[in-house]
């Protein structure tokens, strides 16, 4: 049990370290780039049902609208 706890307080410090040796302005633009190439939420949470319904519904609303 030990020997996990030395691994985790070991890896905390590291983490920290490496925050506080990079600069600020690295960080932000980390910060940054990490949220533009984010999923969006929906997709996130429901995957391809939002993608997948809206593409139904505007089939259907095309097919409606075309005259027969």
């Amino acid at each position: 049990m030990a020997v996990k706890g030395d691994e985790l307080a070991q890896y905390i410090v590291e983490r920290v370290m490496t925050y506080f040796e990079t600069p600020r302005e690295e960080r932000q633009r980390l910060k940054k780039d990490k949220r533009e190439h984010r999923e969006p939420r929906l997709t996130l949470w429901f995957g391809m049902l939002p993608l997948s319904l809206q593409i139904w519904f505007s089939r259907k609303n095309g097919k409606r609208n075309t005259p027969t």
